[in-house]
């Protein structure tokens, strides 16, 4: 079987600046991956690629497959991209949802891509979309807001919105780019939790980038860390120590400290003490 996510010698940069090297990655059917890294390592810029949101270097520049379909390659994306998309939700860390639009109307935006364009562009839903749309706002905990404005909502209802929006979407691979950064600990608790439930009972393919390594360790079975582009580490979460992660954030550890006193006292994830050089 092909799998889920195929990255094979990606390179990109910016304005002579590297931001991804020569990156090999294979993410299984199934699987819940935890990016992480300091600011600038190229987490986001991955996860931007897969969707087919940013174009690799046209020289050397690698491809990427997804769903064994190819995403871009060689700096193009491939021209059946926008189908493919239909199969990849992205969950932005700022909700991009459509403020003036109900919480309803913002989750059926999830269809516009296994639907025809006329009916997209007047959002002429019919009932059954209309029924999965409310199905994935109660998965999230939120069909008793459906007819709400989504500026009305707090940002961790947004973020469960735009959650629910990927469920209506049907998306086999989800990417989550922070998804909890701007979140405070009870709504990033829950957001993590809906994720993790996605995987496991729906066998979605989930990746998601994340600051907070103790998110990272509780609830990913797998951590990737990037560092200058490139891969530093890839293996289970629960074997990442204090001394890596000195190595991996540097000046930067206050990322890698942010959550934990953040988990509630019954949760089982490790402490981490990472001492200043």
């Amino acid at each position: 079987m092909n799998a889920a996510i195929h990255v094979d010698h990606l390179n990109k940069t910016f304005a002579k600046k590297s931001a991804l090297v020569d990156l090999e990655l294979t993410v299984a059917h199934g699987e819940m991956v935890a990016l992480i890294g300091a600011s600038g390592s190229g987490k986001s810029t991955l996860l931007r690629h897969l969707a087919g949101l940013a174009c690799c270097d046209r020289t050397n520049g690698g491809s990427v497959k997804v769903l064994g379909r190819e995403v871009q390659a060689s700096g193009r994306l491939n021209s059946k991209v926008r189908r493919l998309r239909a199969d990849i939700g992205y969950i932005f860390q700022q909700f991009n949802l459509v403020n003036r639009l109900s919480v309803l109307d913002n989750v059926l935006l999830g269809c516009l891509g296994r639907m025809p364009r006329w009916r997209g562009n007047f959002r002429l839903f019919n009932a059954e979309e209309r029924q999965f749309a409310m199905a994935s706002l109660d998965r999230v905990g939120l069909a008793d807001l459906a007819a709400q404005r989504a500026s009305t909502l707090s940002g961790g209802q947004q973020q469960r919105v735009a959650i629910a929006r990927a469920l209506t979407q049907r998306a086999e691979v989800i990417l989550a780019d922070e998804p909890i950064a701007s979140l405070d600990p009870e709504s990033a608790r829950k957001v993590m939790e809906i994720l993790a439930d996605i995987n496991r009972r729906d066998g979605k393919t989930v990746v998601v980038t994340l600051h907070q390594v103790d998110y990272a360790m509780r609830y990913c079975p797998r951590a990737v860390a990037l560092k200058g582009g490139k891969i530093h580490f890839d293996g289970p979460g629960a074997e990442l120590s204090s001394q890596f992660l000195n190595d991996l954030y540097g000046a930067d550890l206050d990322t890698s400290l942010m959550c934990s006193e953040q988990l509630r006292p019954t949760e089982t994830a490790p402490r981490l003490v990472l001492a200043r050089a």
